[in-house]
C-alpha cells in the first residue's frame, strides 16, 4: 500500500502553505533529511536538505514528503520517464475544480468522466513546482478493486503514476521483484499526454494498473516515443516526484538488490520500521518499508 510520495520543490515550506491553504493538507513534520537517509536513495546530496511531511485533513496516514531541491535545466514535466504525478482521493471534483480555478495550481485537465472507466472522474493540476496532481472522485465500485472513498474534501494520495518507456519490461519487473499482480491494461484516449507531447487528443495510449489482492495503488503509463530520461544532478533525487514509498508484506523475501540493506528509521513515514530503496525501470526509485 501507499505510504508517501516525495517531492522535489524550490521552498518546502511555500510549498505547504499551498498544500494547506488550497488542498485542505497540514503539516506533521519538519526537519532535515538524514544523511544515512539520503544514502539509502542514491542520492547523497540530499543530506541535510529542509522537508517538511504533510498529511490529509482526513487523517489518513498516507503522506507528501517536501524536500528543498534546485531547479534542474531542461526538467518539464509530463515528458520523461519515472514518476510522473500523484493521484488524490477528494469527495467533489467540481467543488476542488471551483476552489482551484483562482489558486496557484494550474488547471491543465479540467474535471472529465474518464472513458473506459465510469467510476472515476478525475481532473489535474500543475502546481509551481511543476509537480502534477491528479484529483479524482471515485464515483462507483469496479470490478477488480476496492477503491476509496474521500473522507474529507481532499483527502490522501491513492495512486502513484508511472511514466514508462517500456510498459510491458515495467510491468514485468514489478510482477517479478514485487510479487505484485497486473490489475488490468486498457487503451484510452489520454488528452493530458496528448497535450504534452503535441499528439491528436483522439490518439490512444496504454496504461495498466498494478495490484495487491484488490488494492490497487500504481497506474503505469506507456509514454510516447519522444519521451526521453529524466535530466538530474548528481547526487540528488530526480525533479518532481523523486522517490515513492511502499509499504510492503514481505520486504524479508525480496531478492532485487538494495541500493543500501533496509534499516530501521525515525519519523512518522517510517514509525521506527525498516526501509531501503530499489531502482526500477528507468531508473525509478522505489522505497520499500516493512509492513
Amino acid at each position: 500500500m501507499l505510504r508517501s510520495a516525495t517531492l522535489c520543490v524550490g521552498d518546502p515550506d511555500a510549498t505547504a502553505q499551498r498544500y494547506v491553504k488550497w488542498l485542505d493538507y497540514r503539516v506533521v513534520e519538519e526537519g532535515r533529511i538524514e544523511p544515512t537517509l539520503a544514502a539509502s536513495w542514491g542520492a547523497p546530496a540530499m543530506g541535510g536538505r529542509r522537508c517538511l511531511v504533510l498529511a490529509p485533513a482526513s487523517g489518513a496516514a498516507v503522506f507528501l514528503r517536501l524536500i528543498a531541491c534546485d531547479p534542474v535545466p531542461g526538467y518539464a514535466p509530463l515528458r520523461t520517464y519515472g514518476w510522473a504525478a500523484i493521484e488524490i482521493c477528494v469527495a467533489d471534483v467540481l467543488a476542488v475544480d471551483r476552489r482551484l480555478r483562482d489558486s496557484p495550481f494550474e488547471i491543465i485537465g479540467p474535471p472529465r468522466p474518464l472513458e473506459g472507466l465510469p467510476a472515476i472522474f478525475p481532473m489535474q493540476v500543475r502546481g509551481p513546482d511543476d509537480e502534477i496532481v491528479y484529483l479524482t472522485q471515485i464515483l462507483d465500485d469496479l470490478p477488480m478493486y476496492d477503491l476509496p472513498r474521500a473522507a474529507s474534501l481532499v483527502d490522501s494520495m491513492f495512486i502513484a503514476v508511472l511514466a514508462c518507456s517500456d510498459l510491458d519490461v515495467s510491468l514485468a519487473w514489478f510482477e517479478r521483484a514485487l510479487r505484485l499482480s497486473l490489475g488490468r491494461k486498457m487503451e484510452i484516449p489520454y488528452t493530458l499526454l496528448a497535450a504534452a507531447f503535441g499528439l491528436p487528443p483522439a490518439d490512444l495510449h496504454t496504461i495498466a494498473a498494478i495490484s495487491h489482492e484488490r488494492d490497487v495503488f500504481l497506474e503505469l503509463d506507456q509514454y510516447p516515443r519522444a519521451a526521453t530520461p529524466r535530466p538530474l544532478r548528481p547526487g540528488e533525487l530526480p525533479p518532481g516526484a523523486g522517490l515513492v514509498t511502499f509499504a510492503h508484506p514481505e520486504l524479508h523475501l525480496l531478492e532485487e538488490p538494495w541500493i543500501e540493506p533496509p534499516q530501521a528509521r525515525t519519523g512518522i513515514i517510517y514509525g521506527g520500521r525498516r526501509a531501503g530503496t530499489l531502482r526500477a525501470p528507468d531508473g525509478t526509485l522505489l522505497e520499500l518499508l516493512e509492513a
